[in-house]
């Protein structure tokens, strides 16, 4: 070692150091680097490395260049020369690490903050943004962005994107430039207005609850950030890579609920689907108790607007008129000294103007229910004059006793479920197709309403499409019912997506029919162009796709009232 140290002495005083011996100076030195924070660093975001590793290179490795060129003044200076290199190297090589573990560190946020504050000052002394923006894009397109992610899990992740990239640049720019494929992606997902919605008013703690119950409560602009302003002393300009169209708001907290809403770029859609989401839950539980929905549509207001949510606000003074409703109409009825109602009913009133589509579904009820509707009606109409009731008969929850040989069960089930099980009171064998025909109600939809007996044991499948009920447990093999398909939750009481789209579209129907008797025959587009001038005009009209058009009038024809020829559509000549 001493004469190796000698040797760099001599060649360092006669200035050839440098040239014999610096690359593989340099080598081993990268080489010893790389290693310090692959041992060190790699995998462990909740601590901070960048000073412990300053720390290292003057206590350790500039103290082994000293040994190399020696503690003379040349030395000394050649290694002050170096100090600057190595550090730069130094913050690169962790930058290059943690730009590759970015998505776990995300991931991990907010555990993780340590490790973004280091690479936030990492990058501004390499300047590797860009090389930060292709890697992070990459990891979310092959690891987030794909079928076999559940949409809660890609909203989750972008959730913590949006708070972890605001850490590691205030401006925002970052946030832009890697999660536009992540926006972009979103919108093709059918379910990911849903699942924004259910996550903000979710009973179970989510971060996109926290956010709303707690968050500042701003409304909702069409940039997706905070209304709040910063003083003017504390702004900075926004880096180069930002685009040139973009609005500077450096160091503004972002609005995660706004970034989440303009997604799609209109709050409207996700109004909509907050009043499908509270008559589904309303309808659901049939439960008079408001106070858990009338606090989130309060939070709520304050993001959209009350104008917008105004519908949602009717729909809950309906459950509340219900309550008020149902107890008059007992009352009346024990104060007129009638008799209780052959089954006992509490009706859900609502005002149909205001809710949602309801799925439709046909059911007839058993007798004895059916007099019982009568009369509440009637109870109904003596309360309200000049108003009357239409049944739903499919929606609602009904409580069911069965009282069996060897057991007594309890269930909350549906109307379709109880009015199945009501049936076998009066024989305790059906054919599938016969029962259907008397409850009217398909075989399909039928069959999976029985599975749900015979999964509790209530029924047993004989033969195909045969069902009897099964009085006693004992001595009854039940490896059979292992094959049978059981509702796991309750159906949608509203129509599905498809549906309401199929409804929206019947409004163009009779324009359309208008225009064919007139013309007799058209091709796509001129209806599509004679559609948005005559139909697609006010504020509140349903728009309508040249692609959503196509459908519907194939849907026409294949129910023959449209005929399709050489690229035009025609009414049939007869049977109109």
């Amino acid at each position: 070692l001493v004469q190796f140290t000698q040797l760099n002495s001599w060649l360092n005083s006669i200035g050839l150091l440098q040239k014999v011996a610096g690359a593989a100076h340099v080598a081993v030195i990268h080489k010893m680097i790389k290693e310090r924070i692959e041992q060190k660093c790699k995998g462990e975001f909740e601590s901070s490395f960048l000073q412990p590793l300053e720390n290292w290179m003057d206590t350790e490795l500039y103290h082994w260049l000293f040994a190399i060129l020696g503690d003379g003044c040349a030395g000394s200076q050649h290694v002050e020369e170096w100090k600057p290199r190595l550090k730069y190297f130094m913050y690169k090589t962790y930058a290059d690490l943690r730009i590759g573990e970015l998505f776990s560190i995300i991931v991990e946020f907010p555990d993780s903050t340590p490790a973004i504050q280091d690479l936030k000052e990492c990058l501004e002394m390499t300047n590797q943004r860009g090389q930060l923006v292709n890697s992070l894009r990459e990891a979310f397109e092959t690891r987030l962005l794909h079928p076999g992610a559940n949409t809660s899990l890609i909203l989750s992740q972008y959730v913590s994107a949006i708070r972890s990239l605001h850490v590691l640049d205030p401006t925002g720019v970052i946030l832009e430039n890697v999660c536009e494929p992540v926006r972009q992606y979103l919108r093709t997902r059918e379910d990911t207005v849903r699942c924004i919605v259910s996550s903000l008013t979710d009973e179970n703690t989510t971060e996109l609850a926290e956010e709303l119950m707690h968050g500042e409560p701003h409304p909702i602009d069409g940039t997706g950030t905070s209304d709040s302003e910063d003083d003017e002393e504390d702004w900075v300009p926004d880096p180069v890579d930002a685009p040139p169209a973009r609005s500077s708001r450096s160091g503004k907290a972002p609005d995660i609920i706004s970034m989440l809403v303009n997604i799609y770029g209109s709050k409207d859609l996700f109004v909509s689907e907050y009043r499908t989401l509270l008559a589904d839950r309303i309808l659901s539980t049939f439960n008079y108790d408001t106070d858990r929905e009338l606090r989130y549509l309060e939070l709520l207001k304050l993001r959209f607007g009350e104008s917008h949510l105004h519908f949602c606000e009717i729909m809950l003074k309906d459950v509340a008129d219900s309550r008020r409703i149902n107890s008059n109409i007992h009352s009346c009825r024990g104060r007129a000294g009638k008799k209780p109602l052959p089954v006992d009913i509490n009706a859900m009133i609502l005002s149909a103007v205001f809710w949602p589509l309801f799925r439709e579904e046909k059911l007839k009820v058993p007798d004895a229910v059916e007099t019982s509707m009568a009369e509440y009606r009637g109870g109904f109409e003596a309360l309200k004059a000049m108003r009357t009731l239409e049944w739903k008969t499919h929606l609602g929850l009904v409580e069911v006793e069965l009282e069996l040989e060897d057991r007594t069960l309890s269930l909350s089930v549906s109307p379709v479920h109880a009015t199945a099980i009501w049936h076998f009171q009066e024989k305790e064998r059906w054919q599938l197709d016969e029962l259907s025909s008397v409850m009217h109600v398909t075989p399909g939809t039928l069959r999976r309403r029985l599975a749900f007996w015979v999964s509790q044991g209530v029924l047993r499948e004989e033969s195909p499409d045969t069902y009897i009920v099964m009085e006693r447990q004992k001595g009854i093999h039940k490896a059979h019912s292992a094959e049978v398909m059981v509702e796991a939750e309750p159906e949608s009481a509203t129509a599905s997506v498809q549906q309401k789209r199929e409804e929206e579209l019947q409004v163009f129907w009779s324009y359309i029919v208008g225009m064919l008797t007139n013309l007799e025959s058209l091709p796509l587009e001129r209806i599509h162009s004679m559609l948005r001038i005559f139909a697609m005009q006010g504020p509140e009209s349903a728009q309508c796709s040249v692609g959503d058009l196509k459908r519907f009038l194939d849907c026409k024809v294949k129910e023959q009232e449209l005929q399709f020829a050489n690229g035009f559509y025609r009414l049939p000549k007869t049977g109109r």
